[in-house]
């Protein structure tokens, strides 16, 4: 049995956001922190009072120096343990103004595949670092062949990580878009089992602080398809999802994403998101394909022009746990997203593969031990990262429970720093 009280220790954090106070407030997740106009930094997450339970809503702290932070409070979506329409998985842009704009999955009263990844694109805006914030209003999102063919179904969708600027300044933001089951022949009972493709959006005029009613969006790729990746039992479907990208020092785009194969899959784009190459497996230093299960891959490009990888090292089986099962006798993704190991990449323009990783270093463990009304073991799901005031933090929620952040100082990331000498060439 573990100490309740205490629990939250257990991985060890430099600093706490947020633990639940037993008041619906049980699920927190999408942990994106990010520096706030004013100075400090700012934290926008999905809270509900358990994943799926039908009451999500955005949450925003704030914190003057990282380590003290402000009662939270709901800037959308439902109240606790309500059934009002939910807003979930948040992601700001901060314009070079200071003004953010915040962007989310708005549930409807019409819905297609499911209440918390169907809806329309949701915006708020604040012109007060976040203190204040305009009523919600629906963005326009185009369309392709993997929707409903009804028109006033929302699209599947959602977005995790914080979009990042690409080499011309436009912020970009990856998206997984999954399939209307009005589309498909087939469907799986299993959730990991679901045809989804990623995607982007590149905000073309954000900077100069429009209406949200007046955003240019270009939706990409060109061709509107998105990244696919074949689902290694089902391969009738593709299963390519939660993009993580980031701006390559040549100024190109490496995304990686994860799947159904075991492994993560990366792809790469030298035109701005326009076209892709045909997505791979994405190799360790030895040419190995990066063990990983179905769960998120964070990728970041640290301030020293490094990129820092978060992933499992599991290939989906692990124990007595296995994603690739027909009948799921518990959430297998609750026990195979743990513990969670980082890998420093190098820039290298050459190789086919142009980052390449050093080798794994566990840096948070939850030793099985499960907690919150999900019943879940997993660490270091949805996080973000902060260089800020000389502090390089790793924010990541424990068991989509706790809200906690963890510093990452040169001398551990140094310490698994690839060989500069050796590239991966596939």
């Amino acid at each position: 049995m573990s100490d309740q009280k205490n629990e939250w220790q257990r991985s060890e954090p430099d600093a706490v956001v947020y633990i639940p106070r037993g008041t619906g407030d049980e699920d927190n997740e999408h942990f994106l922190v990010f520096e706030a106009p004013d100075n400090g930094l700012l934290a926008l997450w999905t809270q509900s009072s358990c994943e799926g339970r039908g009451d999500n809503r955005l949450m925003l702290s704030r914190s003057p120096d990282g380590d003290g932070w402000s009662e939270p409070r709901r800037v959308a979506g439902a109240r606790p343990q309500s059934d009002d329409l939910q807003a979930s998985w948040g992601f700001p842009i901060v314009t070079r103004s200071g003004r953010i704009y915040v962007f989310f999955t708005r549930e409807k009263p019409v819905i297609d595949n499911n209440r918390q990844g169907s809806g329309a694109m949701g915006c708020i805006v604040s012109d007060d670092a976040g203190r204040n914030w305009s009523e919600p209003v629906d963005i326009p999102m185009a369309r392709n062949r993997f929707d409903h063919a009804d028109e006033t179904i929302p699209r599947n969708w959602i977005v995790w990580q914080l979009p990042i600027r690409d080499r011309h300044g436009r912020p970009i933001a990856g998206y997984t878009q999954c399939t209307s089951q009005s589309r498909l022949e087939h469907t799986y009972p299993n959730w990991v089992d679901q045809d989804s493709r990623s995607a982007f959006m590149r905000f073309e005029n954000i900077d100069d602080d429009p209406a949200p009613e007046d955003l240019a969006i270009t939706w990409l790729p060109e061709d509107c398809e998105g990244l696919e990746v074949v689902d290694t039992v089902h391969p009738d479907i593709s299963v390519a999802q939660e993009p993580a990208t980031v701006l390559t020092p040549g100024g190109g785009l490496f995304c990686i994403m994860r799947t159904m194969t075991g492994h993560i899959w990366y792809s790469v784009s030298d035109d701005d998101g326009e076209t892709w190459r045909e997505p791979e497996a994405l190799l360790d230093a030895q040419g190995a394909p990066i063990p990983h299960p179905m769960s998120p891959c964070p990728l970041f490009r640290l301030d020293d022009d490094r990129f820092l990888l978060l992933y499992h090292n599991n290939d989906g089986r692990k124990g007595d746990f296995d994603q690739f099962r027909e009948t799921w006798p518990t959430n297998q993704s609750n026990f195979l997203r743990n513990p969670t190991y980082i890998a420093v990449g190098r820039f290298d323009a050459v190789a086919h593969q142009s980052i390449r990783f050093g080798p794994p270093h566990q840096l948070l463990d939850t030793d099985g031990v499960t907690i919150g009304p999900k019943g879940t073991a997993e660490i270091g799901t949805y996080p973000s990262l902060t260089h800020w005031q000389g502090r390089r933090t790793l924010w990541y929620p424990d068991r989509k429970y706790y809200l906690l952040g963890k510093h990452l100082p040169d001398h551990l990331l140094n310490s698994i720093d690839p060989d500069r000498s050796r590239a991966i060439d596939a």
